[in-house]
């Protein structure tokens, strides 16, 4: 694995909380991806960070935050605040675009479970600002049928082929998207894609996913 050659933990304001995260860039990164985490889930998510540490192979930057504070996520009805976890990624966004290293790149956004629901809804309130979304085993759904009618960003789904509610809640989203999109679908992978290899492939999606929609002139 490649080592990023800008890692710095940050702190971004997001009334009336402070948001932890870590930003990591490599060289010339063709634009950045900020990782919108499901319930139950932080920053510090194993299978995220494999995520982001393919992606940042394949030249992207990263930023992995916590949407909520430990307090907050130990409230189970706070994990799926979906309107709660929108304005926490926008805030989140917002400092991206005004940070001095990443305001000139391209943003993209991963969500898991219900994180993807609020990546959908800051993606539909960005407008063409956010240039692509891939949803990891996520409830798009969430969003809302208004929100879905809105998104510009190019949006890739990915579902495991044994997780069977969450394939119909998908695919009833995927219906609602008028972007451009595309759902896959990965064989023998339960909802956590723990299986060997299944999680391998989620990250190869992604990676080919963001950057076939991020770099230069993909942003607003």
């Amino acid at each position: 694995m490649k080592s990023a050659e800008f890692s710095q933990l940050v702190n971004i304001p997001a009334d009336p909380v402070t948001l932890e995260g870590m930003l990591e860039l490599p060289e010339n990164a063709s634009g950045i991806v900020l990782f919108a985490h499901g319930s139950g889930s932080s920053r510090l998510s194993p299978r995220n960070n494999y995520v982001a540490r393919v992606l940042r192979d394949a030249g992207l930057g990263t930023l992995l935050i916590d949407l909520l504070t430990q307090h907050e996520d130990a409230d189970y009805a706070t994990r799926f605040d979906i309107p709660l976890l929108t304005r926490r990624l926008l805030a989140a966004t917002s400092w991206l675009q005004n940070e001095a290293r990443t305001k000139s790149l391209s943003i993209g956004y991963f969500g898991a479970s219900t994180g993807a629901a609020a990546a959908l809804r800051a993606a539909a309130a960005e407008g063409g600002k956010i240039s692509a979304v891939v949803s990891r085993g996520g409830r798009p759904d969430l969003a809302g049928e208004e929100a879905l009618g809105k998104v510009a960003a190019s949006t890739l789904l990915i579902v495991g082929g044994f997780d069977d509610v969450v394939i119909g809640l998908n695919q009833a989203a995927y219906r609602l998207l008028k972007c451009e999109k595309e759902l896959v679908i990965v064989p023998g992978a339960t909802h956590l894609f723990e299986e060997p290899g299944t999680l391998e492939q989620v990250a190869k999606h992604a990676a080919h996913w963001f950057s076939q929609n991020l770099g230069p002139g993909k942003a607003a």
